[in-house]
């Protein structure tokens, strides 16, 4: 549900973080749907970069604290994303022409 809500516009993201919003995925990799299962597994994926959460089911307001780490995790990826997109990008200007090799 929150990832439609990213993908829909409903967050106010950054607008370097807009782009991004349409890679985002996020799978629950419990055993089960149910928040009041012994081990809770939340991933948070942009096309290869992840990050997976572990979370017990006693904690108060649950579901509101895996909605704000799946926002900042997003921002995460976003960044981590943006690093690895200027890292091809500085490889390629930096790469000798083939003319000249």
């Amino acid at each position: 549900m929150i990832e439609d809500s990213i993908h829909g516009g409903k967050y106010p993201l950054q607008n370097e973080h807009k782009p991004y919003s349409h890679l985002l995925q996020v799978i629950n990799r419990s055993d089960s749907d149910d928040l009041k299962n012994s081990e809770i597994k939340i991933e948070v994926r942009m096309r290869g970069l992840y990050i997976i959460s572990n979370y017990v089911p006693n904690i108060q307001h649950l579901p509101g604290i895996i909605e704000g780490d799946v926002l900042d995790y997003f921002k995460i990826l976003c960044r981590r994303f943006e690093r690895m997109n200027d890292d091809t990008n500085n490889a390629e200007s930096t790469a000798i022409p083939r003319e000249i090799q």
